[in-house]
């Protein structure tokens, strides 16, 4: 009769854990766990993209661009109106010159008068008026006057008035010409005050 405790296990000995059909890991709560490869690196969850992200949408370099923006919108402003201001400047000094050119102009318009009595007064002798005449004229032409007494000089209709005509010789050919002033004419600044009275030949 053999002995139960040589011949082999009895029905009472626990049976062997068989190995596991693939290489997953059971963790802790019963959960099968894929085991890791150490061929491949371990994802810590961030990349380059959201480093970029992280830069872009940086605060500081958002206001610093808002800054920049108004900078250069209030200095192309100042720009234009410097400009302005400049055309502004030169417009006015343009319109201050030709309104106190005009005042003067209508001053000496109102010497006429003067210079006609003492050219009056020449006419009948009276040679003491001479220098007063002279005087006034040297006083005025600095500031603009200028004194149109064409004798011999070609007729211009812009600031000669003439007032009498005589035909030209035979095979004189050189136009009209001023021979006689009988009032003489005034301009200040390049505008005519009153045309020279003239008389004309040809």
């Amino acid at each position: 009769m053999s002995d139960p405790t040589v011949d082999g296990p009895t029905d009472d000995a626990p049976a062997e854990p068989s190995a596991p059909d693939s290489p997953t890991d059971v963790s802790e709560s019963g959960t099968d766990v894929p085991s890791a490869d150490p061929g491949v690196p371990a994802d810590d969850g961030l990349d380059g993209s959201e480093e970029q992200d992280d830069e872009a949408g940086d605060p500081v370099l958002d206001v610093m661009a808002v800054l920049e923006a108004e900078r250069d919108g209030y200095l192309l402003d100042l720009q234009r109106m410097t400009a302005e201001f400049a055309n502004y400047r030169k417009q006015a000094d343009r319109r201050t010159a030709e309104v106190g050119g005009r005042a003067r102009g209508d001053l000496a318009e109102k010497l006429l008068v003067v210079f006609d009595a003492c050219d009056l007064a020449l006419g009948h002798g009276a040679d003491g008026v001479a220098p007063i005449r002279a005087s006034l004229v040297q006083a005025l032409e600095p500031a603009g006057l200028e004194v149109l007494d064409p004798v011999d000089e070609p007729f211009d209709p812009n600031r000669h008035d003439a007032v009498l005509h005589e035909p030209a010789a035979d095979g004189d050919d050189t136009g009209q010409v001023v021979v006689e002033v009988l009032r003489r004419g005034y301009a200040w600044e390049g505008r005519v005050l009153r045309p020279a009275m003239v008389r004309v030949r040809g």
